[in-house]
């Protein structure tokens, strides 16, 4: 969620909001099929204070991807589960990915701020030191004569 309140009568794909003949209509399937998916875990809906069973429009997306993944790939409902499964996984990771490489970002970006702070706040009157090549000659020095010698 993006921290602001949702309308509470705001319908999103996720609001469950049609009962099982309605659901079974929708996906074209027959409502004892979702009861069925319902018990294996494959689509889980939402269930009202009598245990009625209310899908949401992401339920029937879901019902038909299975529906699908049954009939046209031949893939068995264990496997299918199991599909749902690393796809919820993928999408919670990726998630997180942006969640850390927005951090990231911001870290990076502060690090870079307090950076131009450290450098505007160098004095201006340094000169920087350079280091003098050493040479092999020889100085003499002889000390001046002492007055009255």
């Amino acid at each position: 969620m993006d921290g602001r309140r949702r309308n509470p009568y705001e319908l999103t794909d996720e609001t469950p909001v049609y009962v099982i003949s309605v659901a079974a209509q929708l996906s074209g399937l027959h409502p004892q099929t979702l009861r069925q998916y319902d018990r294996l875990g494959l689509v889980s809906p939402d269930r009202t204070a009598g245990r009625g069973r209310r899908y949401s429009a992401r339920d029937i997306e879901l019902l038909r991807q299975v529906q699908q993944l049954s009939q046209d790939e031949g893939i068995n409902l264990a496997g299918i589960k199991r599909i749902i499964e690393l796809e919820n996984q993928v999408a919670a990771l990726q998630s997180r990915i942006a969640e850390l490489s927005a951090a990231v970002d911001g870290a990076a970006a502060a690090m870079r701020q307090r950076e131009a702070q450290v450098h505007a706040s160098y004095r201006r009157d340094l000169v920087p030191y350079t280091d003098v090549q050493q040479t092999s000659a020889l100085v003499v020095w002889r000390p001046a004569p002492k007055r009255g010698e």
